[in-house]
């Protein structure tokens, strides 16, 4: 291996304000190497579940998962209690009909089908819920 290999590589912090945030005055910049392979990092990183894949649906998706925690339908996962917050569960409700009213035109007819066949189950669960 070569020298360049075994030091690792140089960091050089070329921001203008220190760490509180104040102007730094002609410092002579500290620089820093690390010597660790970037590894160490990715296992100091909490390992967590795989991201669904970003779209429409996925959005709506969300919000109505929301809304559903909300109703007291889904458990807070830390706490494993059931919540009823039914002005949370409305305002989630009105953040999917304002998507389906301003997205209008612009969706699939499978995107169209899901926002409405959401809307609809989550409106339904409201009125049974208000009683």
């Amino acid at each position: 291996m070569s020298e360049e290999e075994e030091k690792g590589f140089v960091i050089k912090d070329r921001r203008s304000l220190d760490e509180k945030g104040e102007l730094k005055e002609n410092e002579t910049v500290e620089e820093k190497t690390q010597e660790e392979p970037t590894e160490k990092t990715s296992k100091e990183e909490p390992r967590t579940a795989p991201l669904p894949e970003i779209s429409f649906t996925s959005l709506i998706f969300s919000l109505s998962s929301s809304a559903l925690f909300h109703f007291g339908e889904i458990a807070d996962p830390q706490t494993g209690e059931k919540k009823k917050d039914l002005p949370l569960a409305k305002h989630a409700i009105d953040t999917i009909a304002m998507l389906k009213e301003k997205t209008g035109g612009n969706l699939t007819e499978e995107e169209q089908k899901f926002i409405e066949s959401i809307l609809t189950d989550l409106k339904w669960r409201f009125v049974k819920a208000a009683k």
